[in-house]
């Protein structure tokens, strides 16, 4: 597979990103079904500032989208690609504890 140096740059950016704990279990939590932001302090237990910091990075890299509906912003997995792509890791890292 050819990608192009701008782009390798993007893909490494985006796994930096996935490097914080926090950030990952966030973009995990929105792969099946939307979730506002108080439901991912609840999960995360972090405070309501750090979890909009983190979303607001993860939506600048197009891995969650953000839905308002009324005061309330909902999040989900930006597409498919997100969720498989976090699925298939998921399902690598149980394969090697099967090991």
């Amino acid at each position: 597979m050819k990608i192009e140096q701008d782009q390798l740059i993007e893909l490494s950016e985006v796994f930096k990103l996935l490097g914080d704990p926090t950030r990952l279990a966030i973009l995990i939590s929105c792969m099946e079904e939307e979730k506002s932001v108080g439901d991912i302090v609840l999960m995360t237990q972090a405070s309501q500032s750090l979890v909009s910091h983190h979303l607001r990075l993860l939506r600048g890299a197009r891995l969650v989208r953000p839905r308002r509906a009324g005061r309330q912003v909902f999040y989900k997995a930006h597409d498919a690609h997100i969720s498989c792509t976090l699925k298939d890791m998921i399902d690598h890292v149980h394969e090697e504890d099967e090991l």
